[in-house]
């Protein structure tokens, strides 16, 4: 059965499926569906629980081996499979349907999917879960819906945003729902319990940006190279998502690479502002930055993002937080180099 994220916990009072997909590109949705999930089967003494990475490598036998191994204190058990964006082979089709044939009554398996297209959903493997558990579909929040998102999550906070302070937040998480959660988080422990204008949150801006991600990307720009570091080291302290730090400086380095195409093509620099929603200081520190990294290196920039998003993803070991500080350096003008 497909269900929306917002109907998980009502199934989830009916009973417990054998097997939930949850699949879709937004990553906030997608981890607050999870989390709801791993706290009902804790709840109902799920106590081990089993993580299988699916690369290019993963042997599917093992899922079954994983299934029918006896836990010495007979615990009920929690696999998760991280499937990411693999497609999976005829072999490992028919696997996942062998195990969903017959599951184990002791386990629950949470598979995790990156947005699957036409092709994987008239699949036998999706088919098999449909008919078995439960499909959870993460569709992202649009442009004209985030409005009514900030409003709904800043009143879960306790807050009340006029419609100035919401197309402000807008604008400034551009969608991005990890940031989003983060920013009004922050405006309910400055605010709390009250009602937010445009002018509260551009204060609470100022008041933090040394050591929020805006400062780290203005800091890299800037070539301040050993302040990256520093904001970046307070950022991980203070629990930011490794997704929001990537999408920020991504954002920047593909911004950066739009400046230096649109000037290559006669575009005046205003245009090109306007049209990247570039407004004030920066606009200033974006053509002195986009004047001093060559396009080579901001290219290799985003295929190096692209790697820091498969380790997200479960689809490539390294170290997020080391690779995040080698790409704040090499904008920063400051390269290293880190094993491929």
């Amino acid at each position: 059965m497909k269900i929306k994220p917002e109907q998980l916990g009502q199934h989830l009072k009916k009973g417990l499926a054998p097997v939930y997909l949850i699949t879709g590109d937004e990553p906030l949705l997608a981890e607050e569906s999870c989390d709801l999930l791993r706290a009902e089967l804790q709840a109902q003494g799920f106590s081990e629980r089993e993580v299988l990475h699916v690369d290019g490598g993963f042997k599917w036998e093992y899922l079954l081996e994983c299934a029918n191994a006896l836990s010495l204190f007979a615990e009920r058990k929690l696999i998760e499979l991280r499937l990411g964006g693999q497609k999976l082979s005829k072999p490992a089709s028919e696997i996942l349907q062998e195990y969903l044939a017959n599951p184990a009554p002791d386990n629950v398996l949470l598979i995790l999917a990156d947005k699957l297209d036409g092709g994987s959903k008239k699949s036998a493997w999706f088919k098999a879960i449909e008919k078995t558990g439960l499909v959870v579909e993460i569709w992202p929040v649009e442009a004209n819906q985030l409005p009514g998102w900030l409003r709904q999550r800043a009143a879960q906070l306790g807050l009340s945003l006029d419609e100035e302070a919401v197309q402000l937040l807008c604008g400034r998480v551009e969608g991005n729902l990890l940031a989003a959660k983060q920013e009004l988080d922050k405006l309910s422990l400055l605010y709390p319990g009250q009602t937010l204008t445009a002018d509260t949150v551009i204060d609470a801006v100022s008041d933090s940006s040394r050591y929020d991600i805006y400062g780290l990307t203005d800091a890299a720009v800037q070539g301040q190279a050993a302040r990256t570091q520093k904001i970046l080291q307070v950022l991980r302290q203070e629990g930011t998502e490794g997704p929001v730090a990537l999408w920020a400086l991504s954002r920047e380095i593909r911004t950066l690479l739009t400046i230096q195409q649109g000037l290559q093509a006669g575009v005046p620099y205003d245009t090109l502002c306007q049209r990247e929603k570039i407004w004030g200081k920066r606009k200033q520190l974006l053509r002195k930055a986009a004047q001093r990294c060559q396009p080579a290196l901001l290219m290799e920039l985003l295929e190096r993002c692209f790697r820091v998003d498969q380790i997200i993803k479960g689809a490539r070991a390294g170290d997020l937080w080391l690779e995040l500080s080698a790409i704040c350096l090499a904008l920063a003008g400051k390269p290293i180099r880190l094993p491929q």
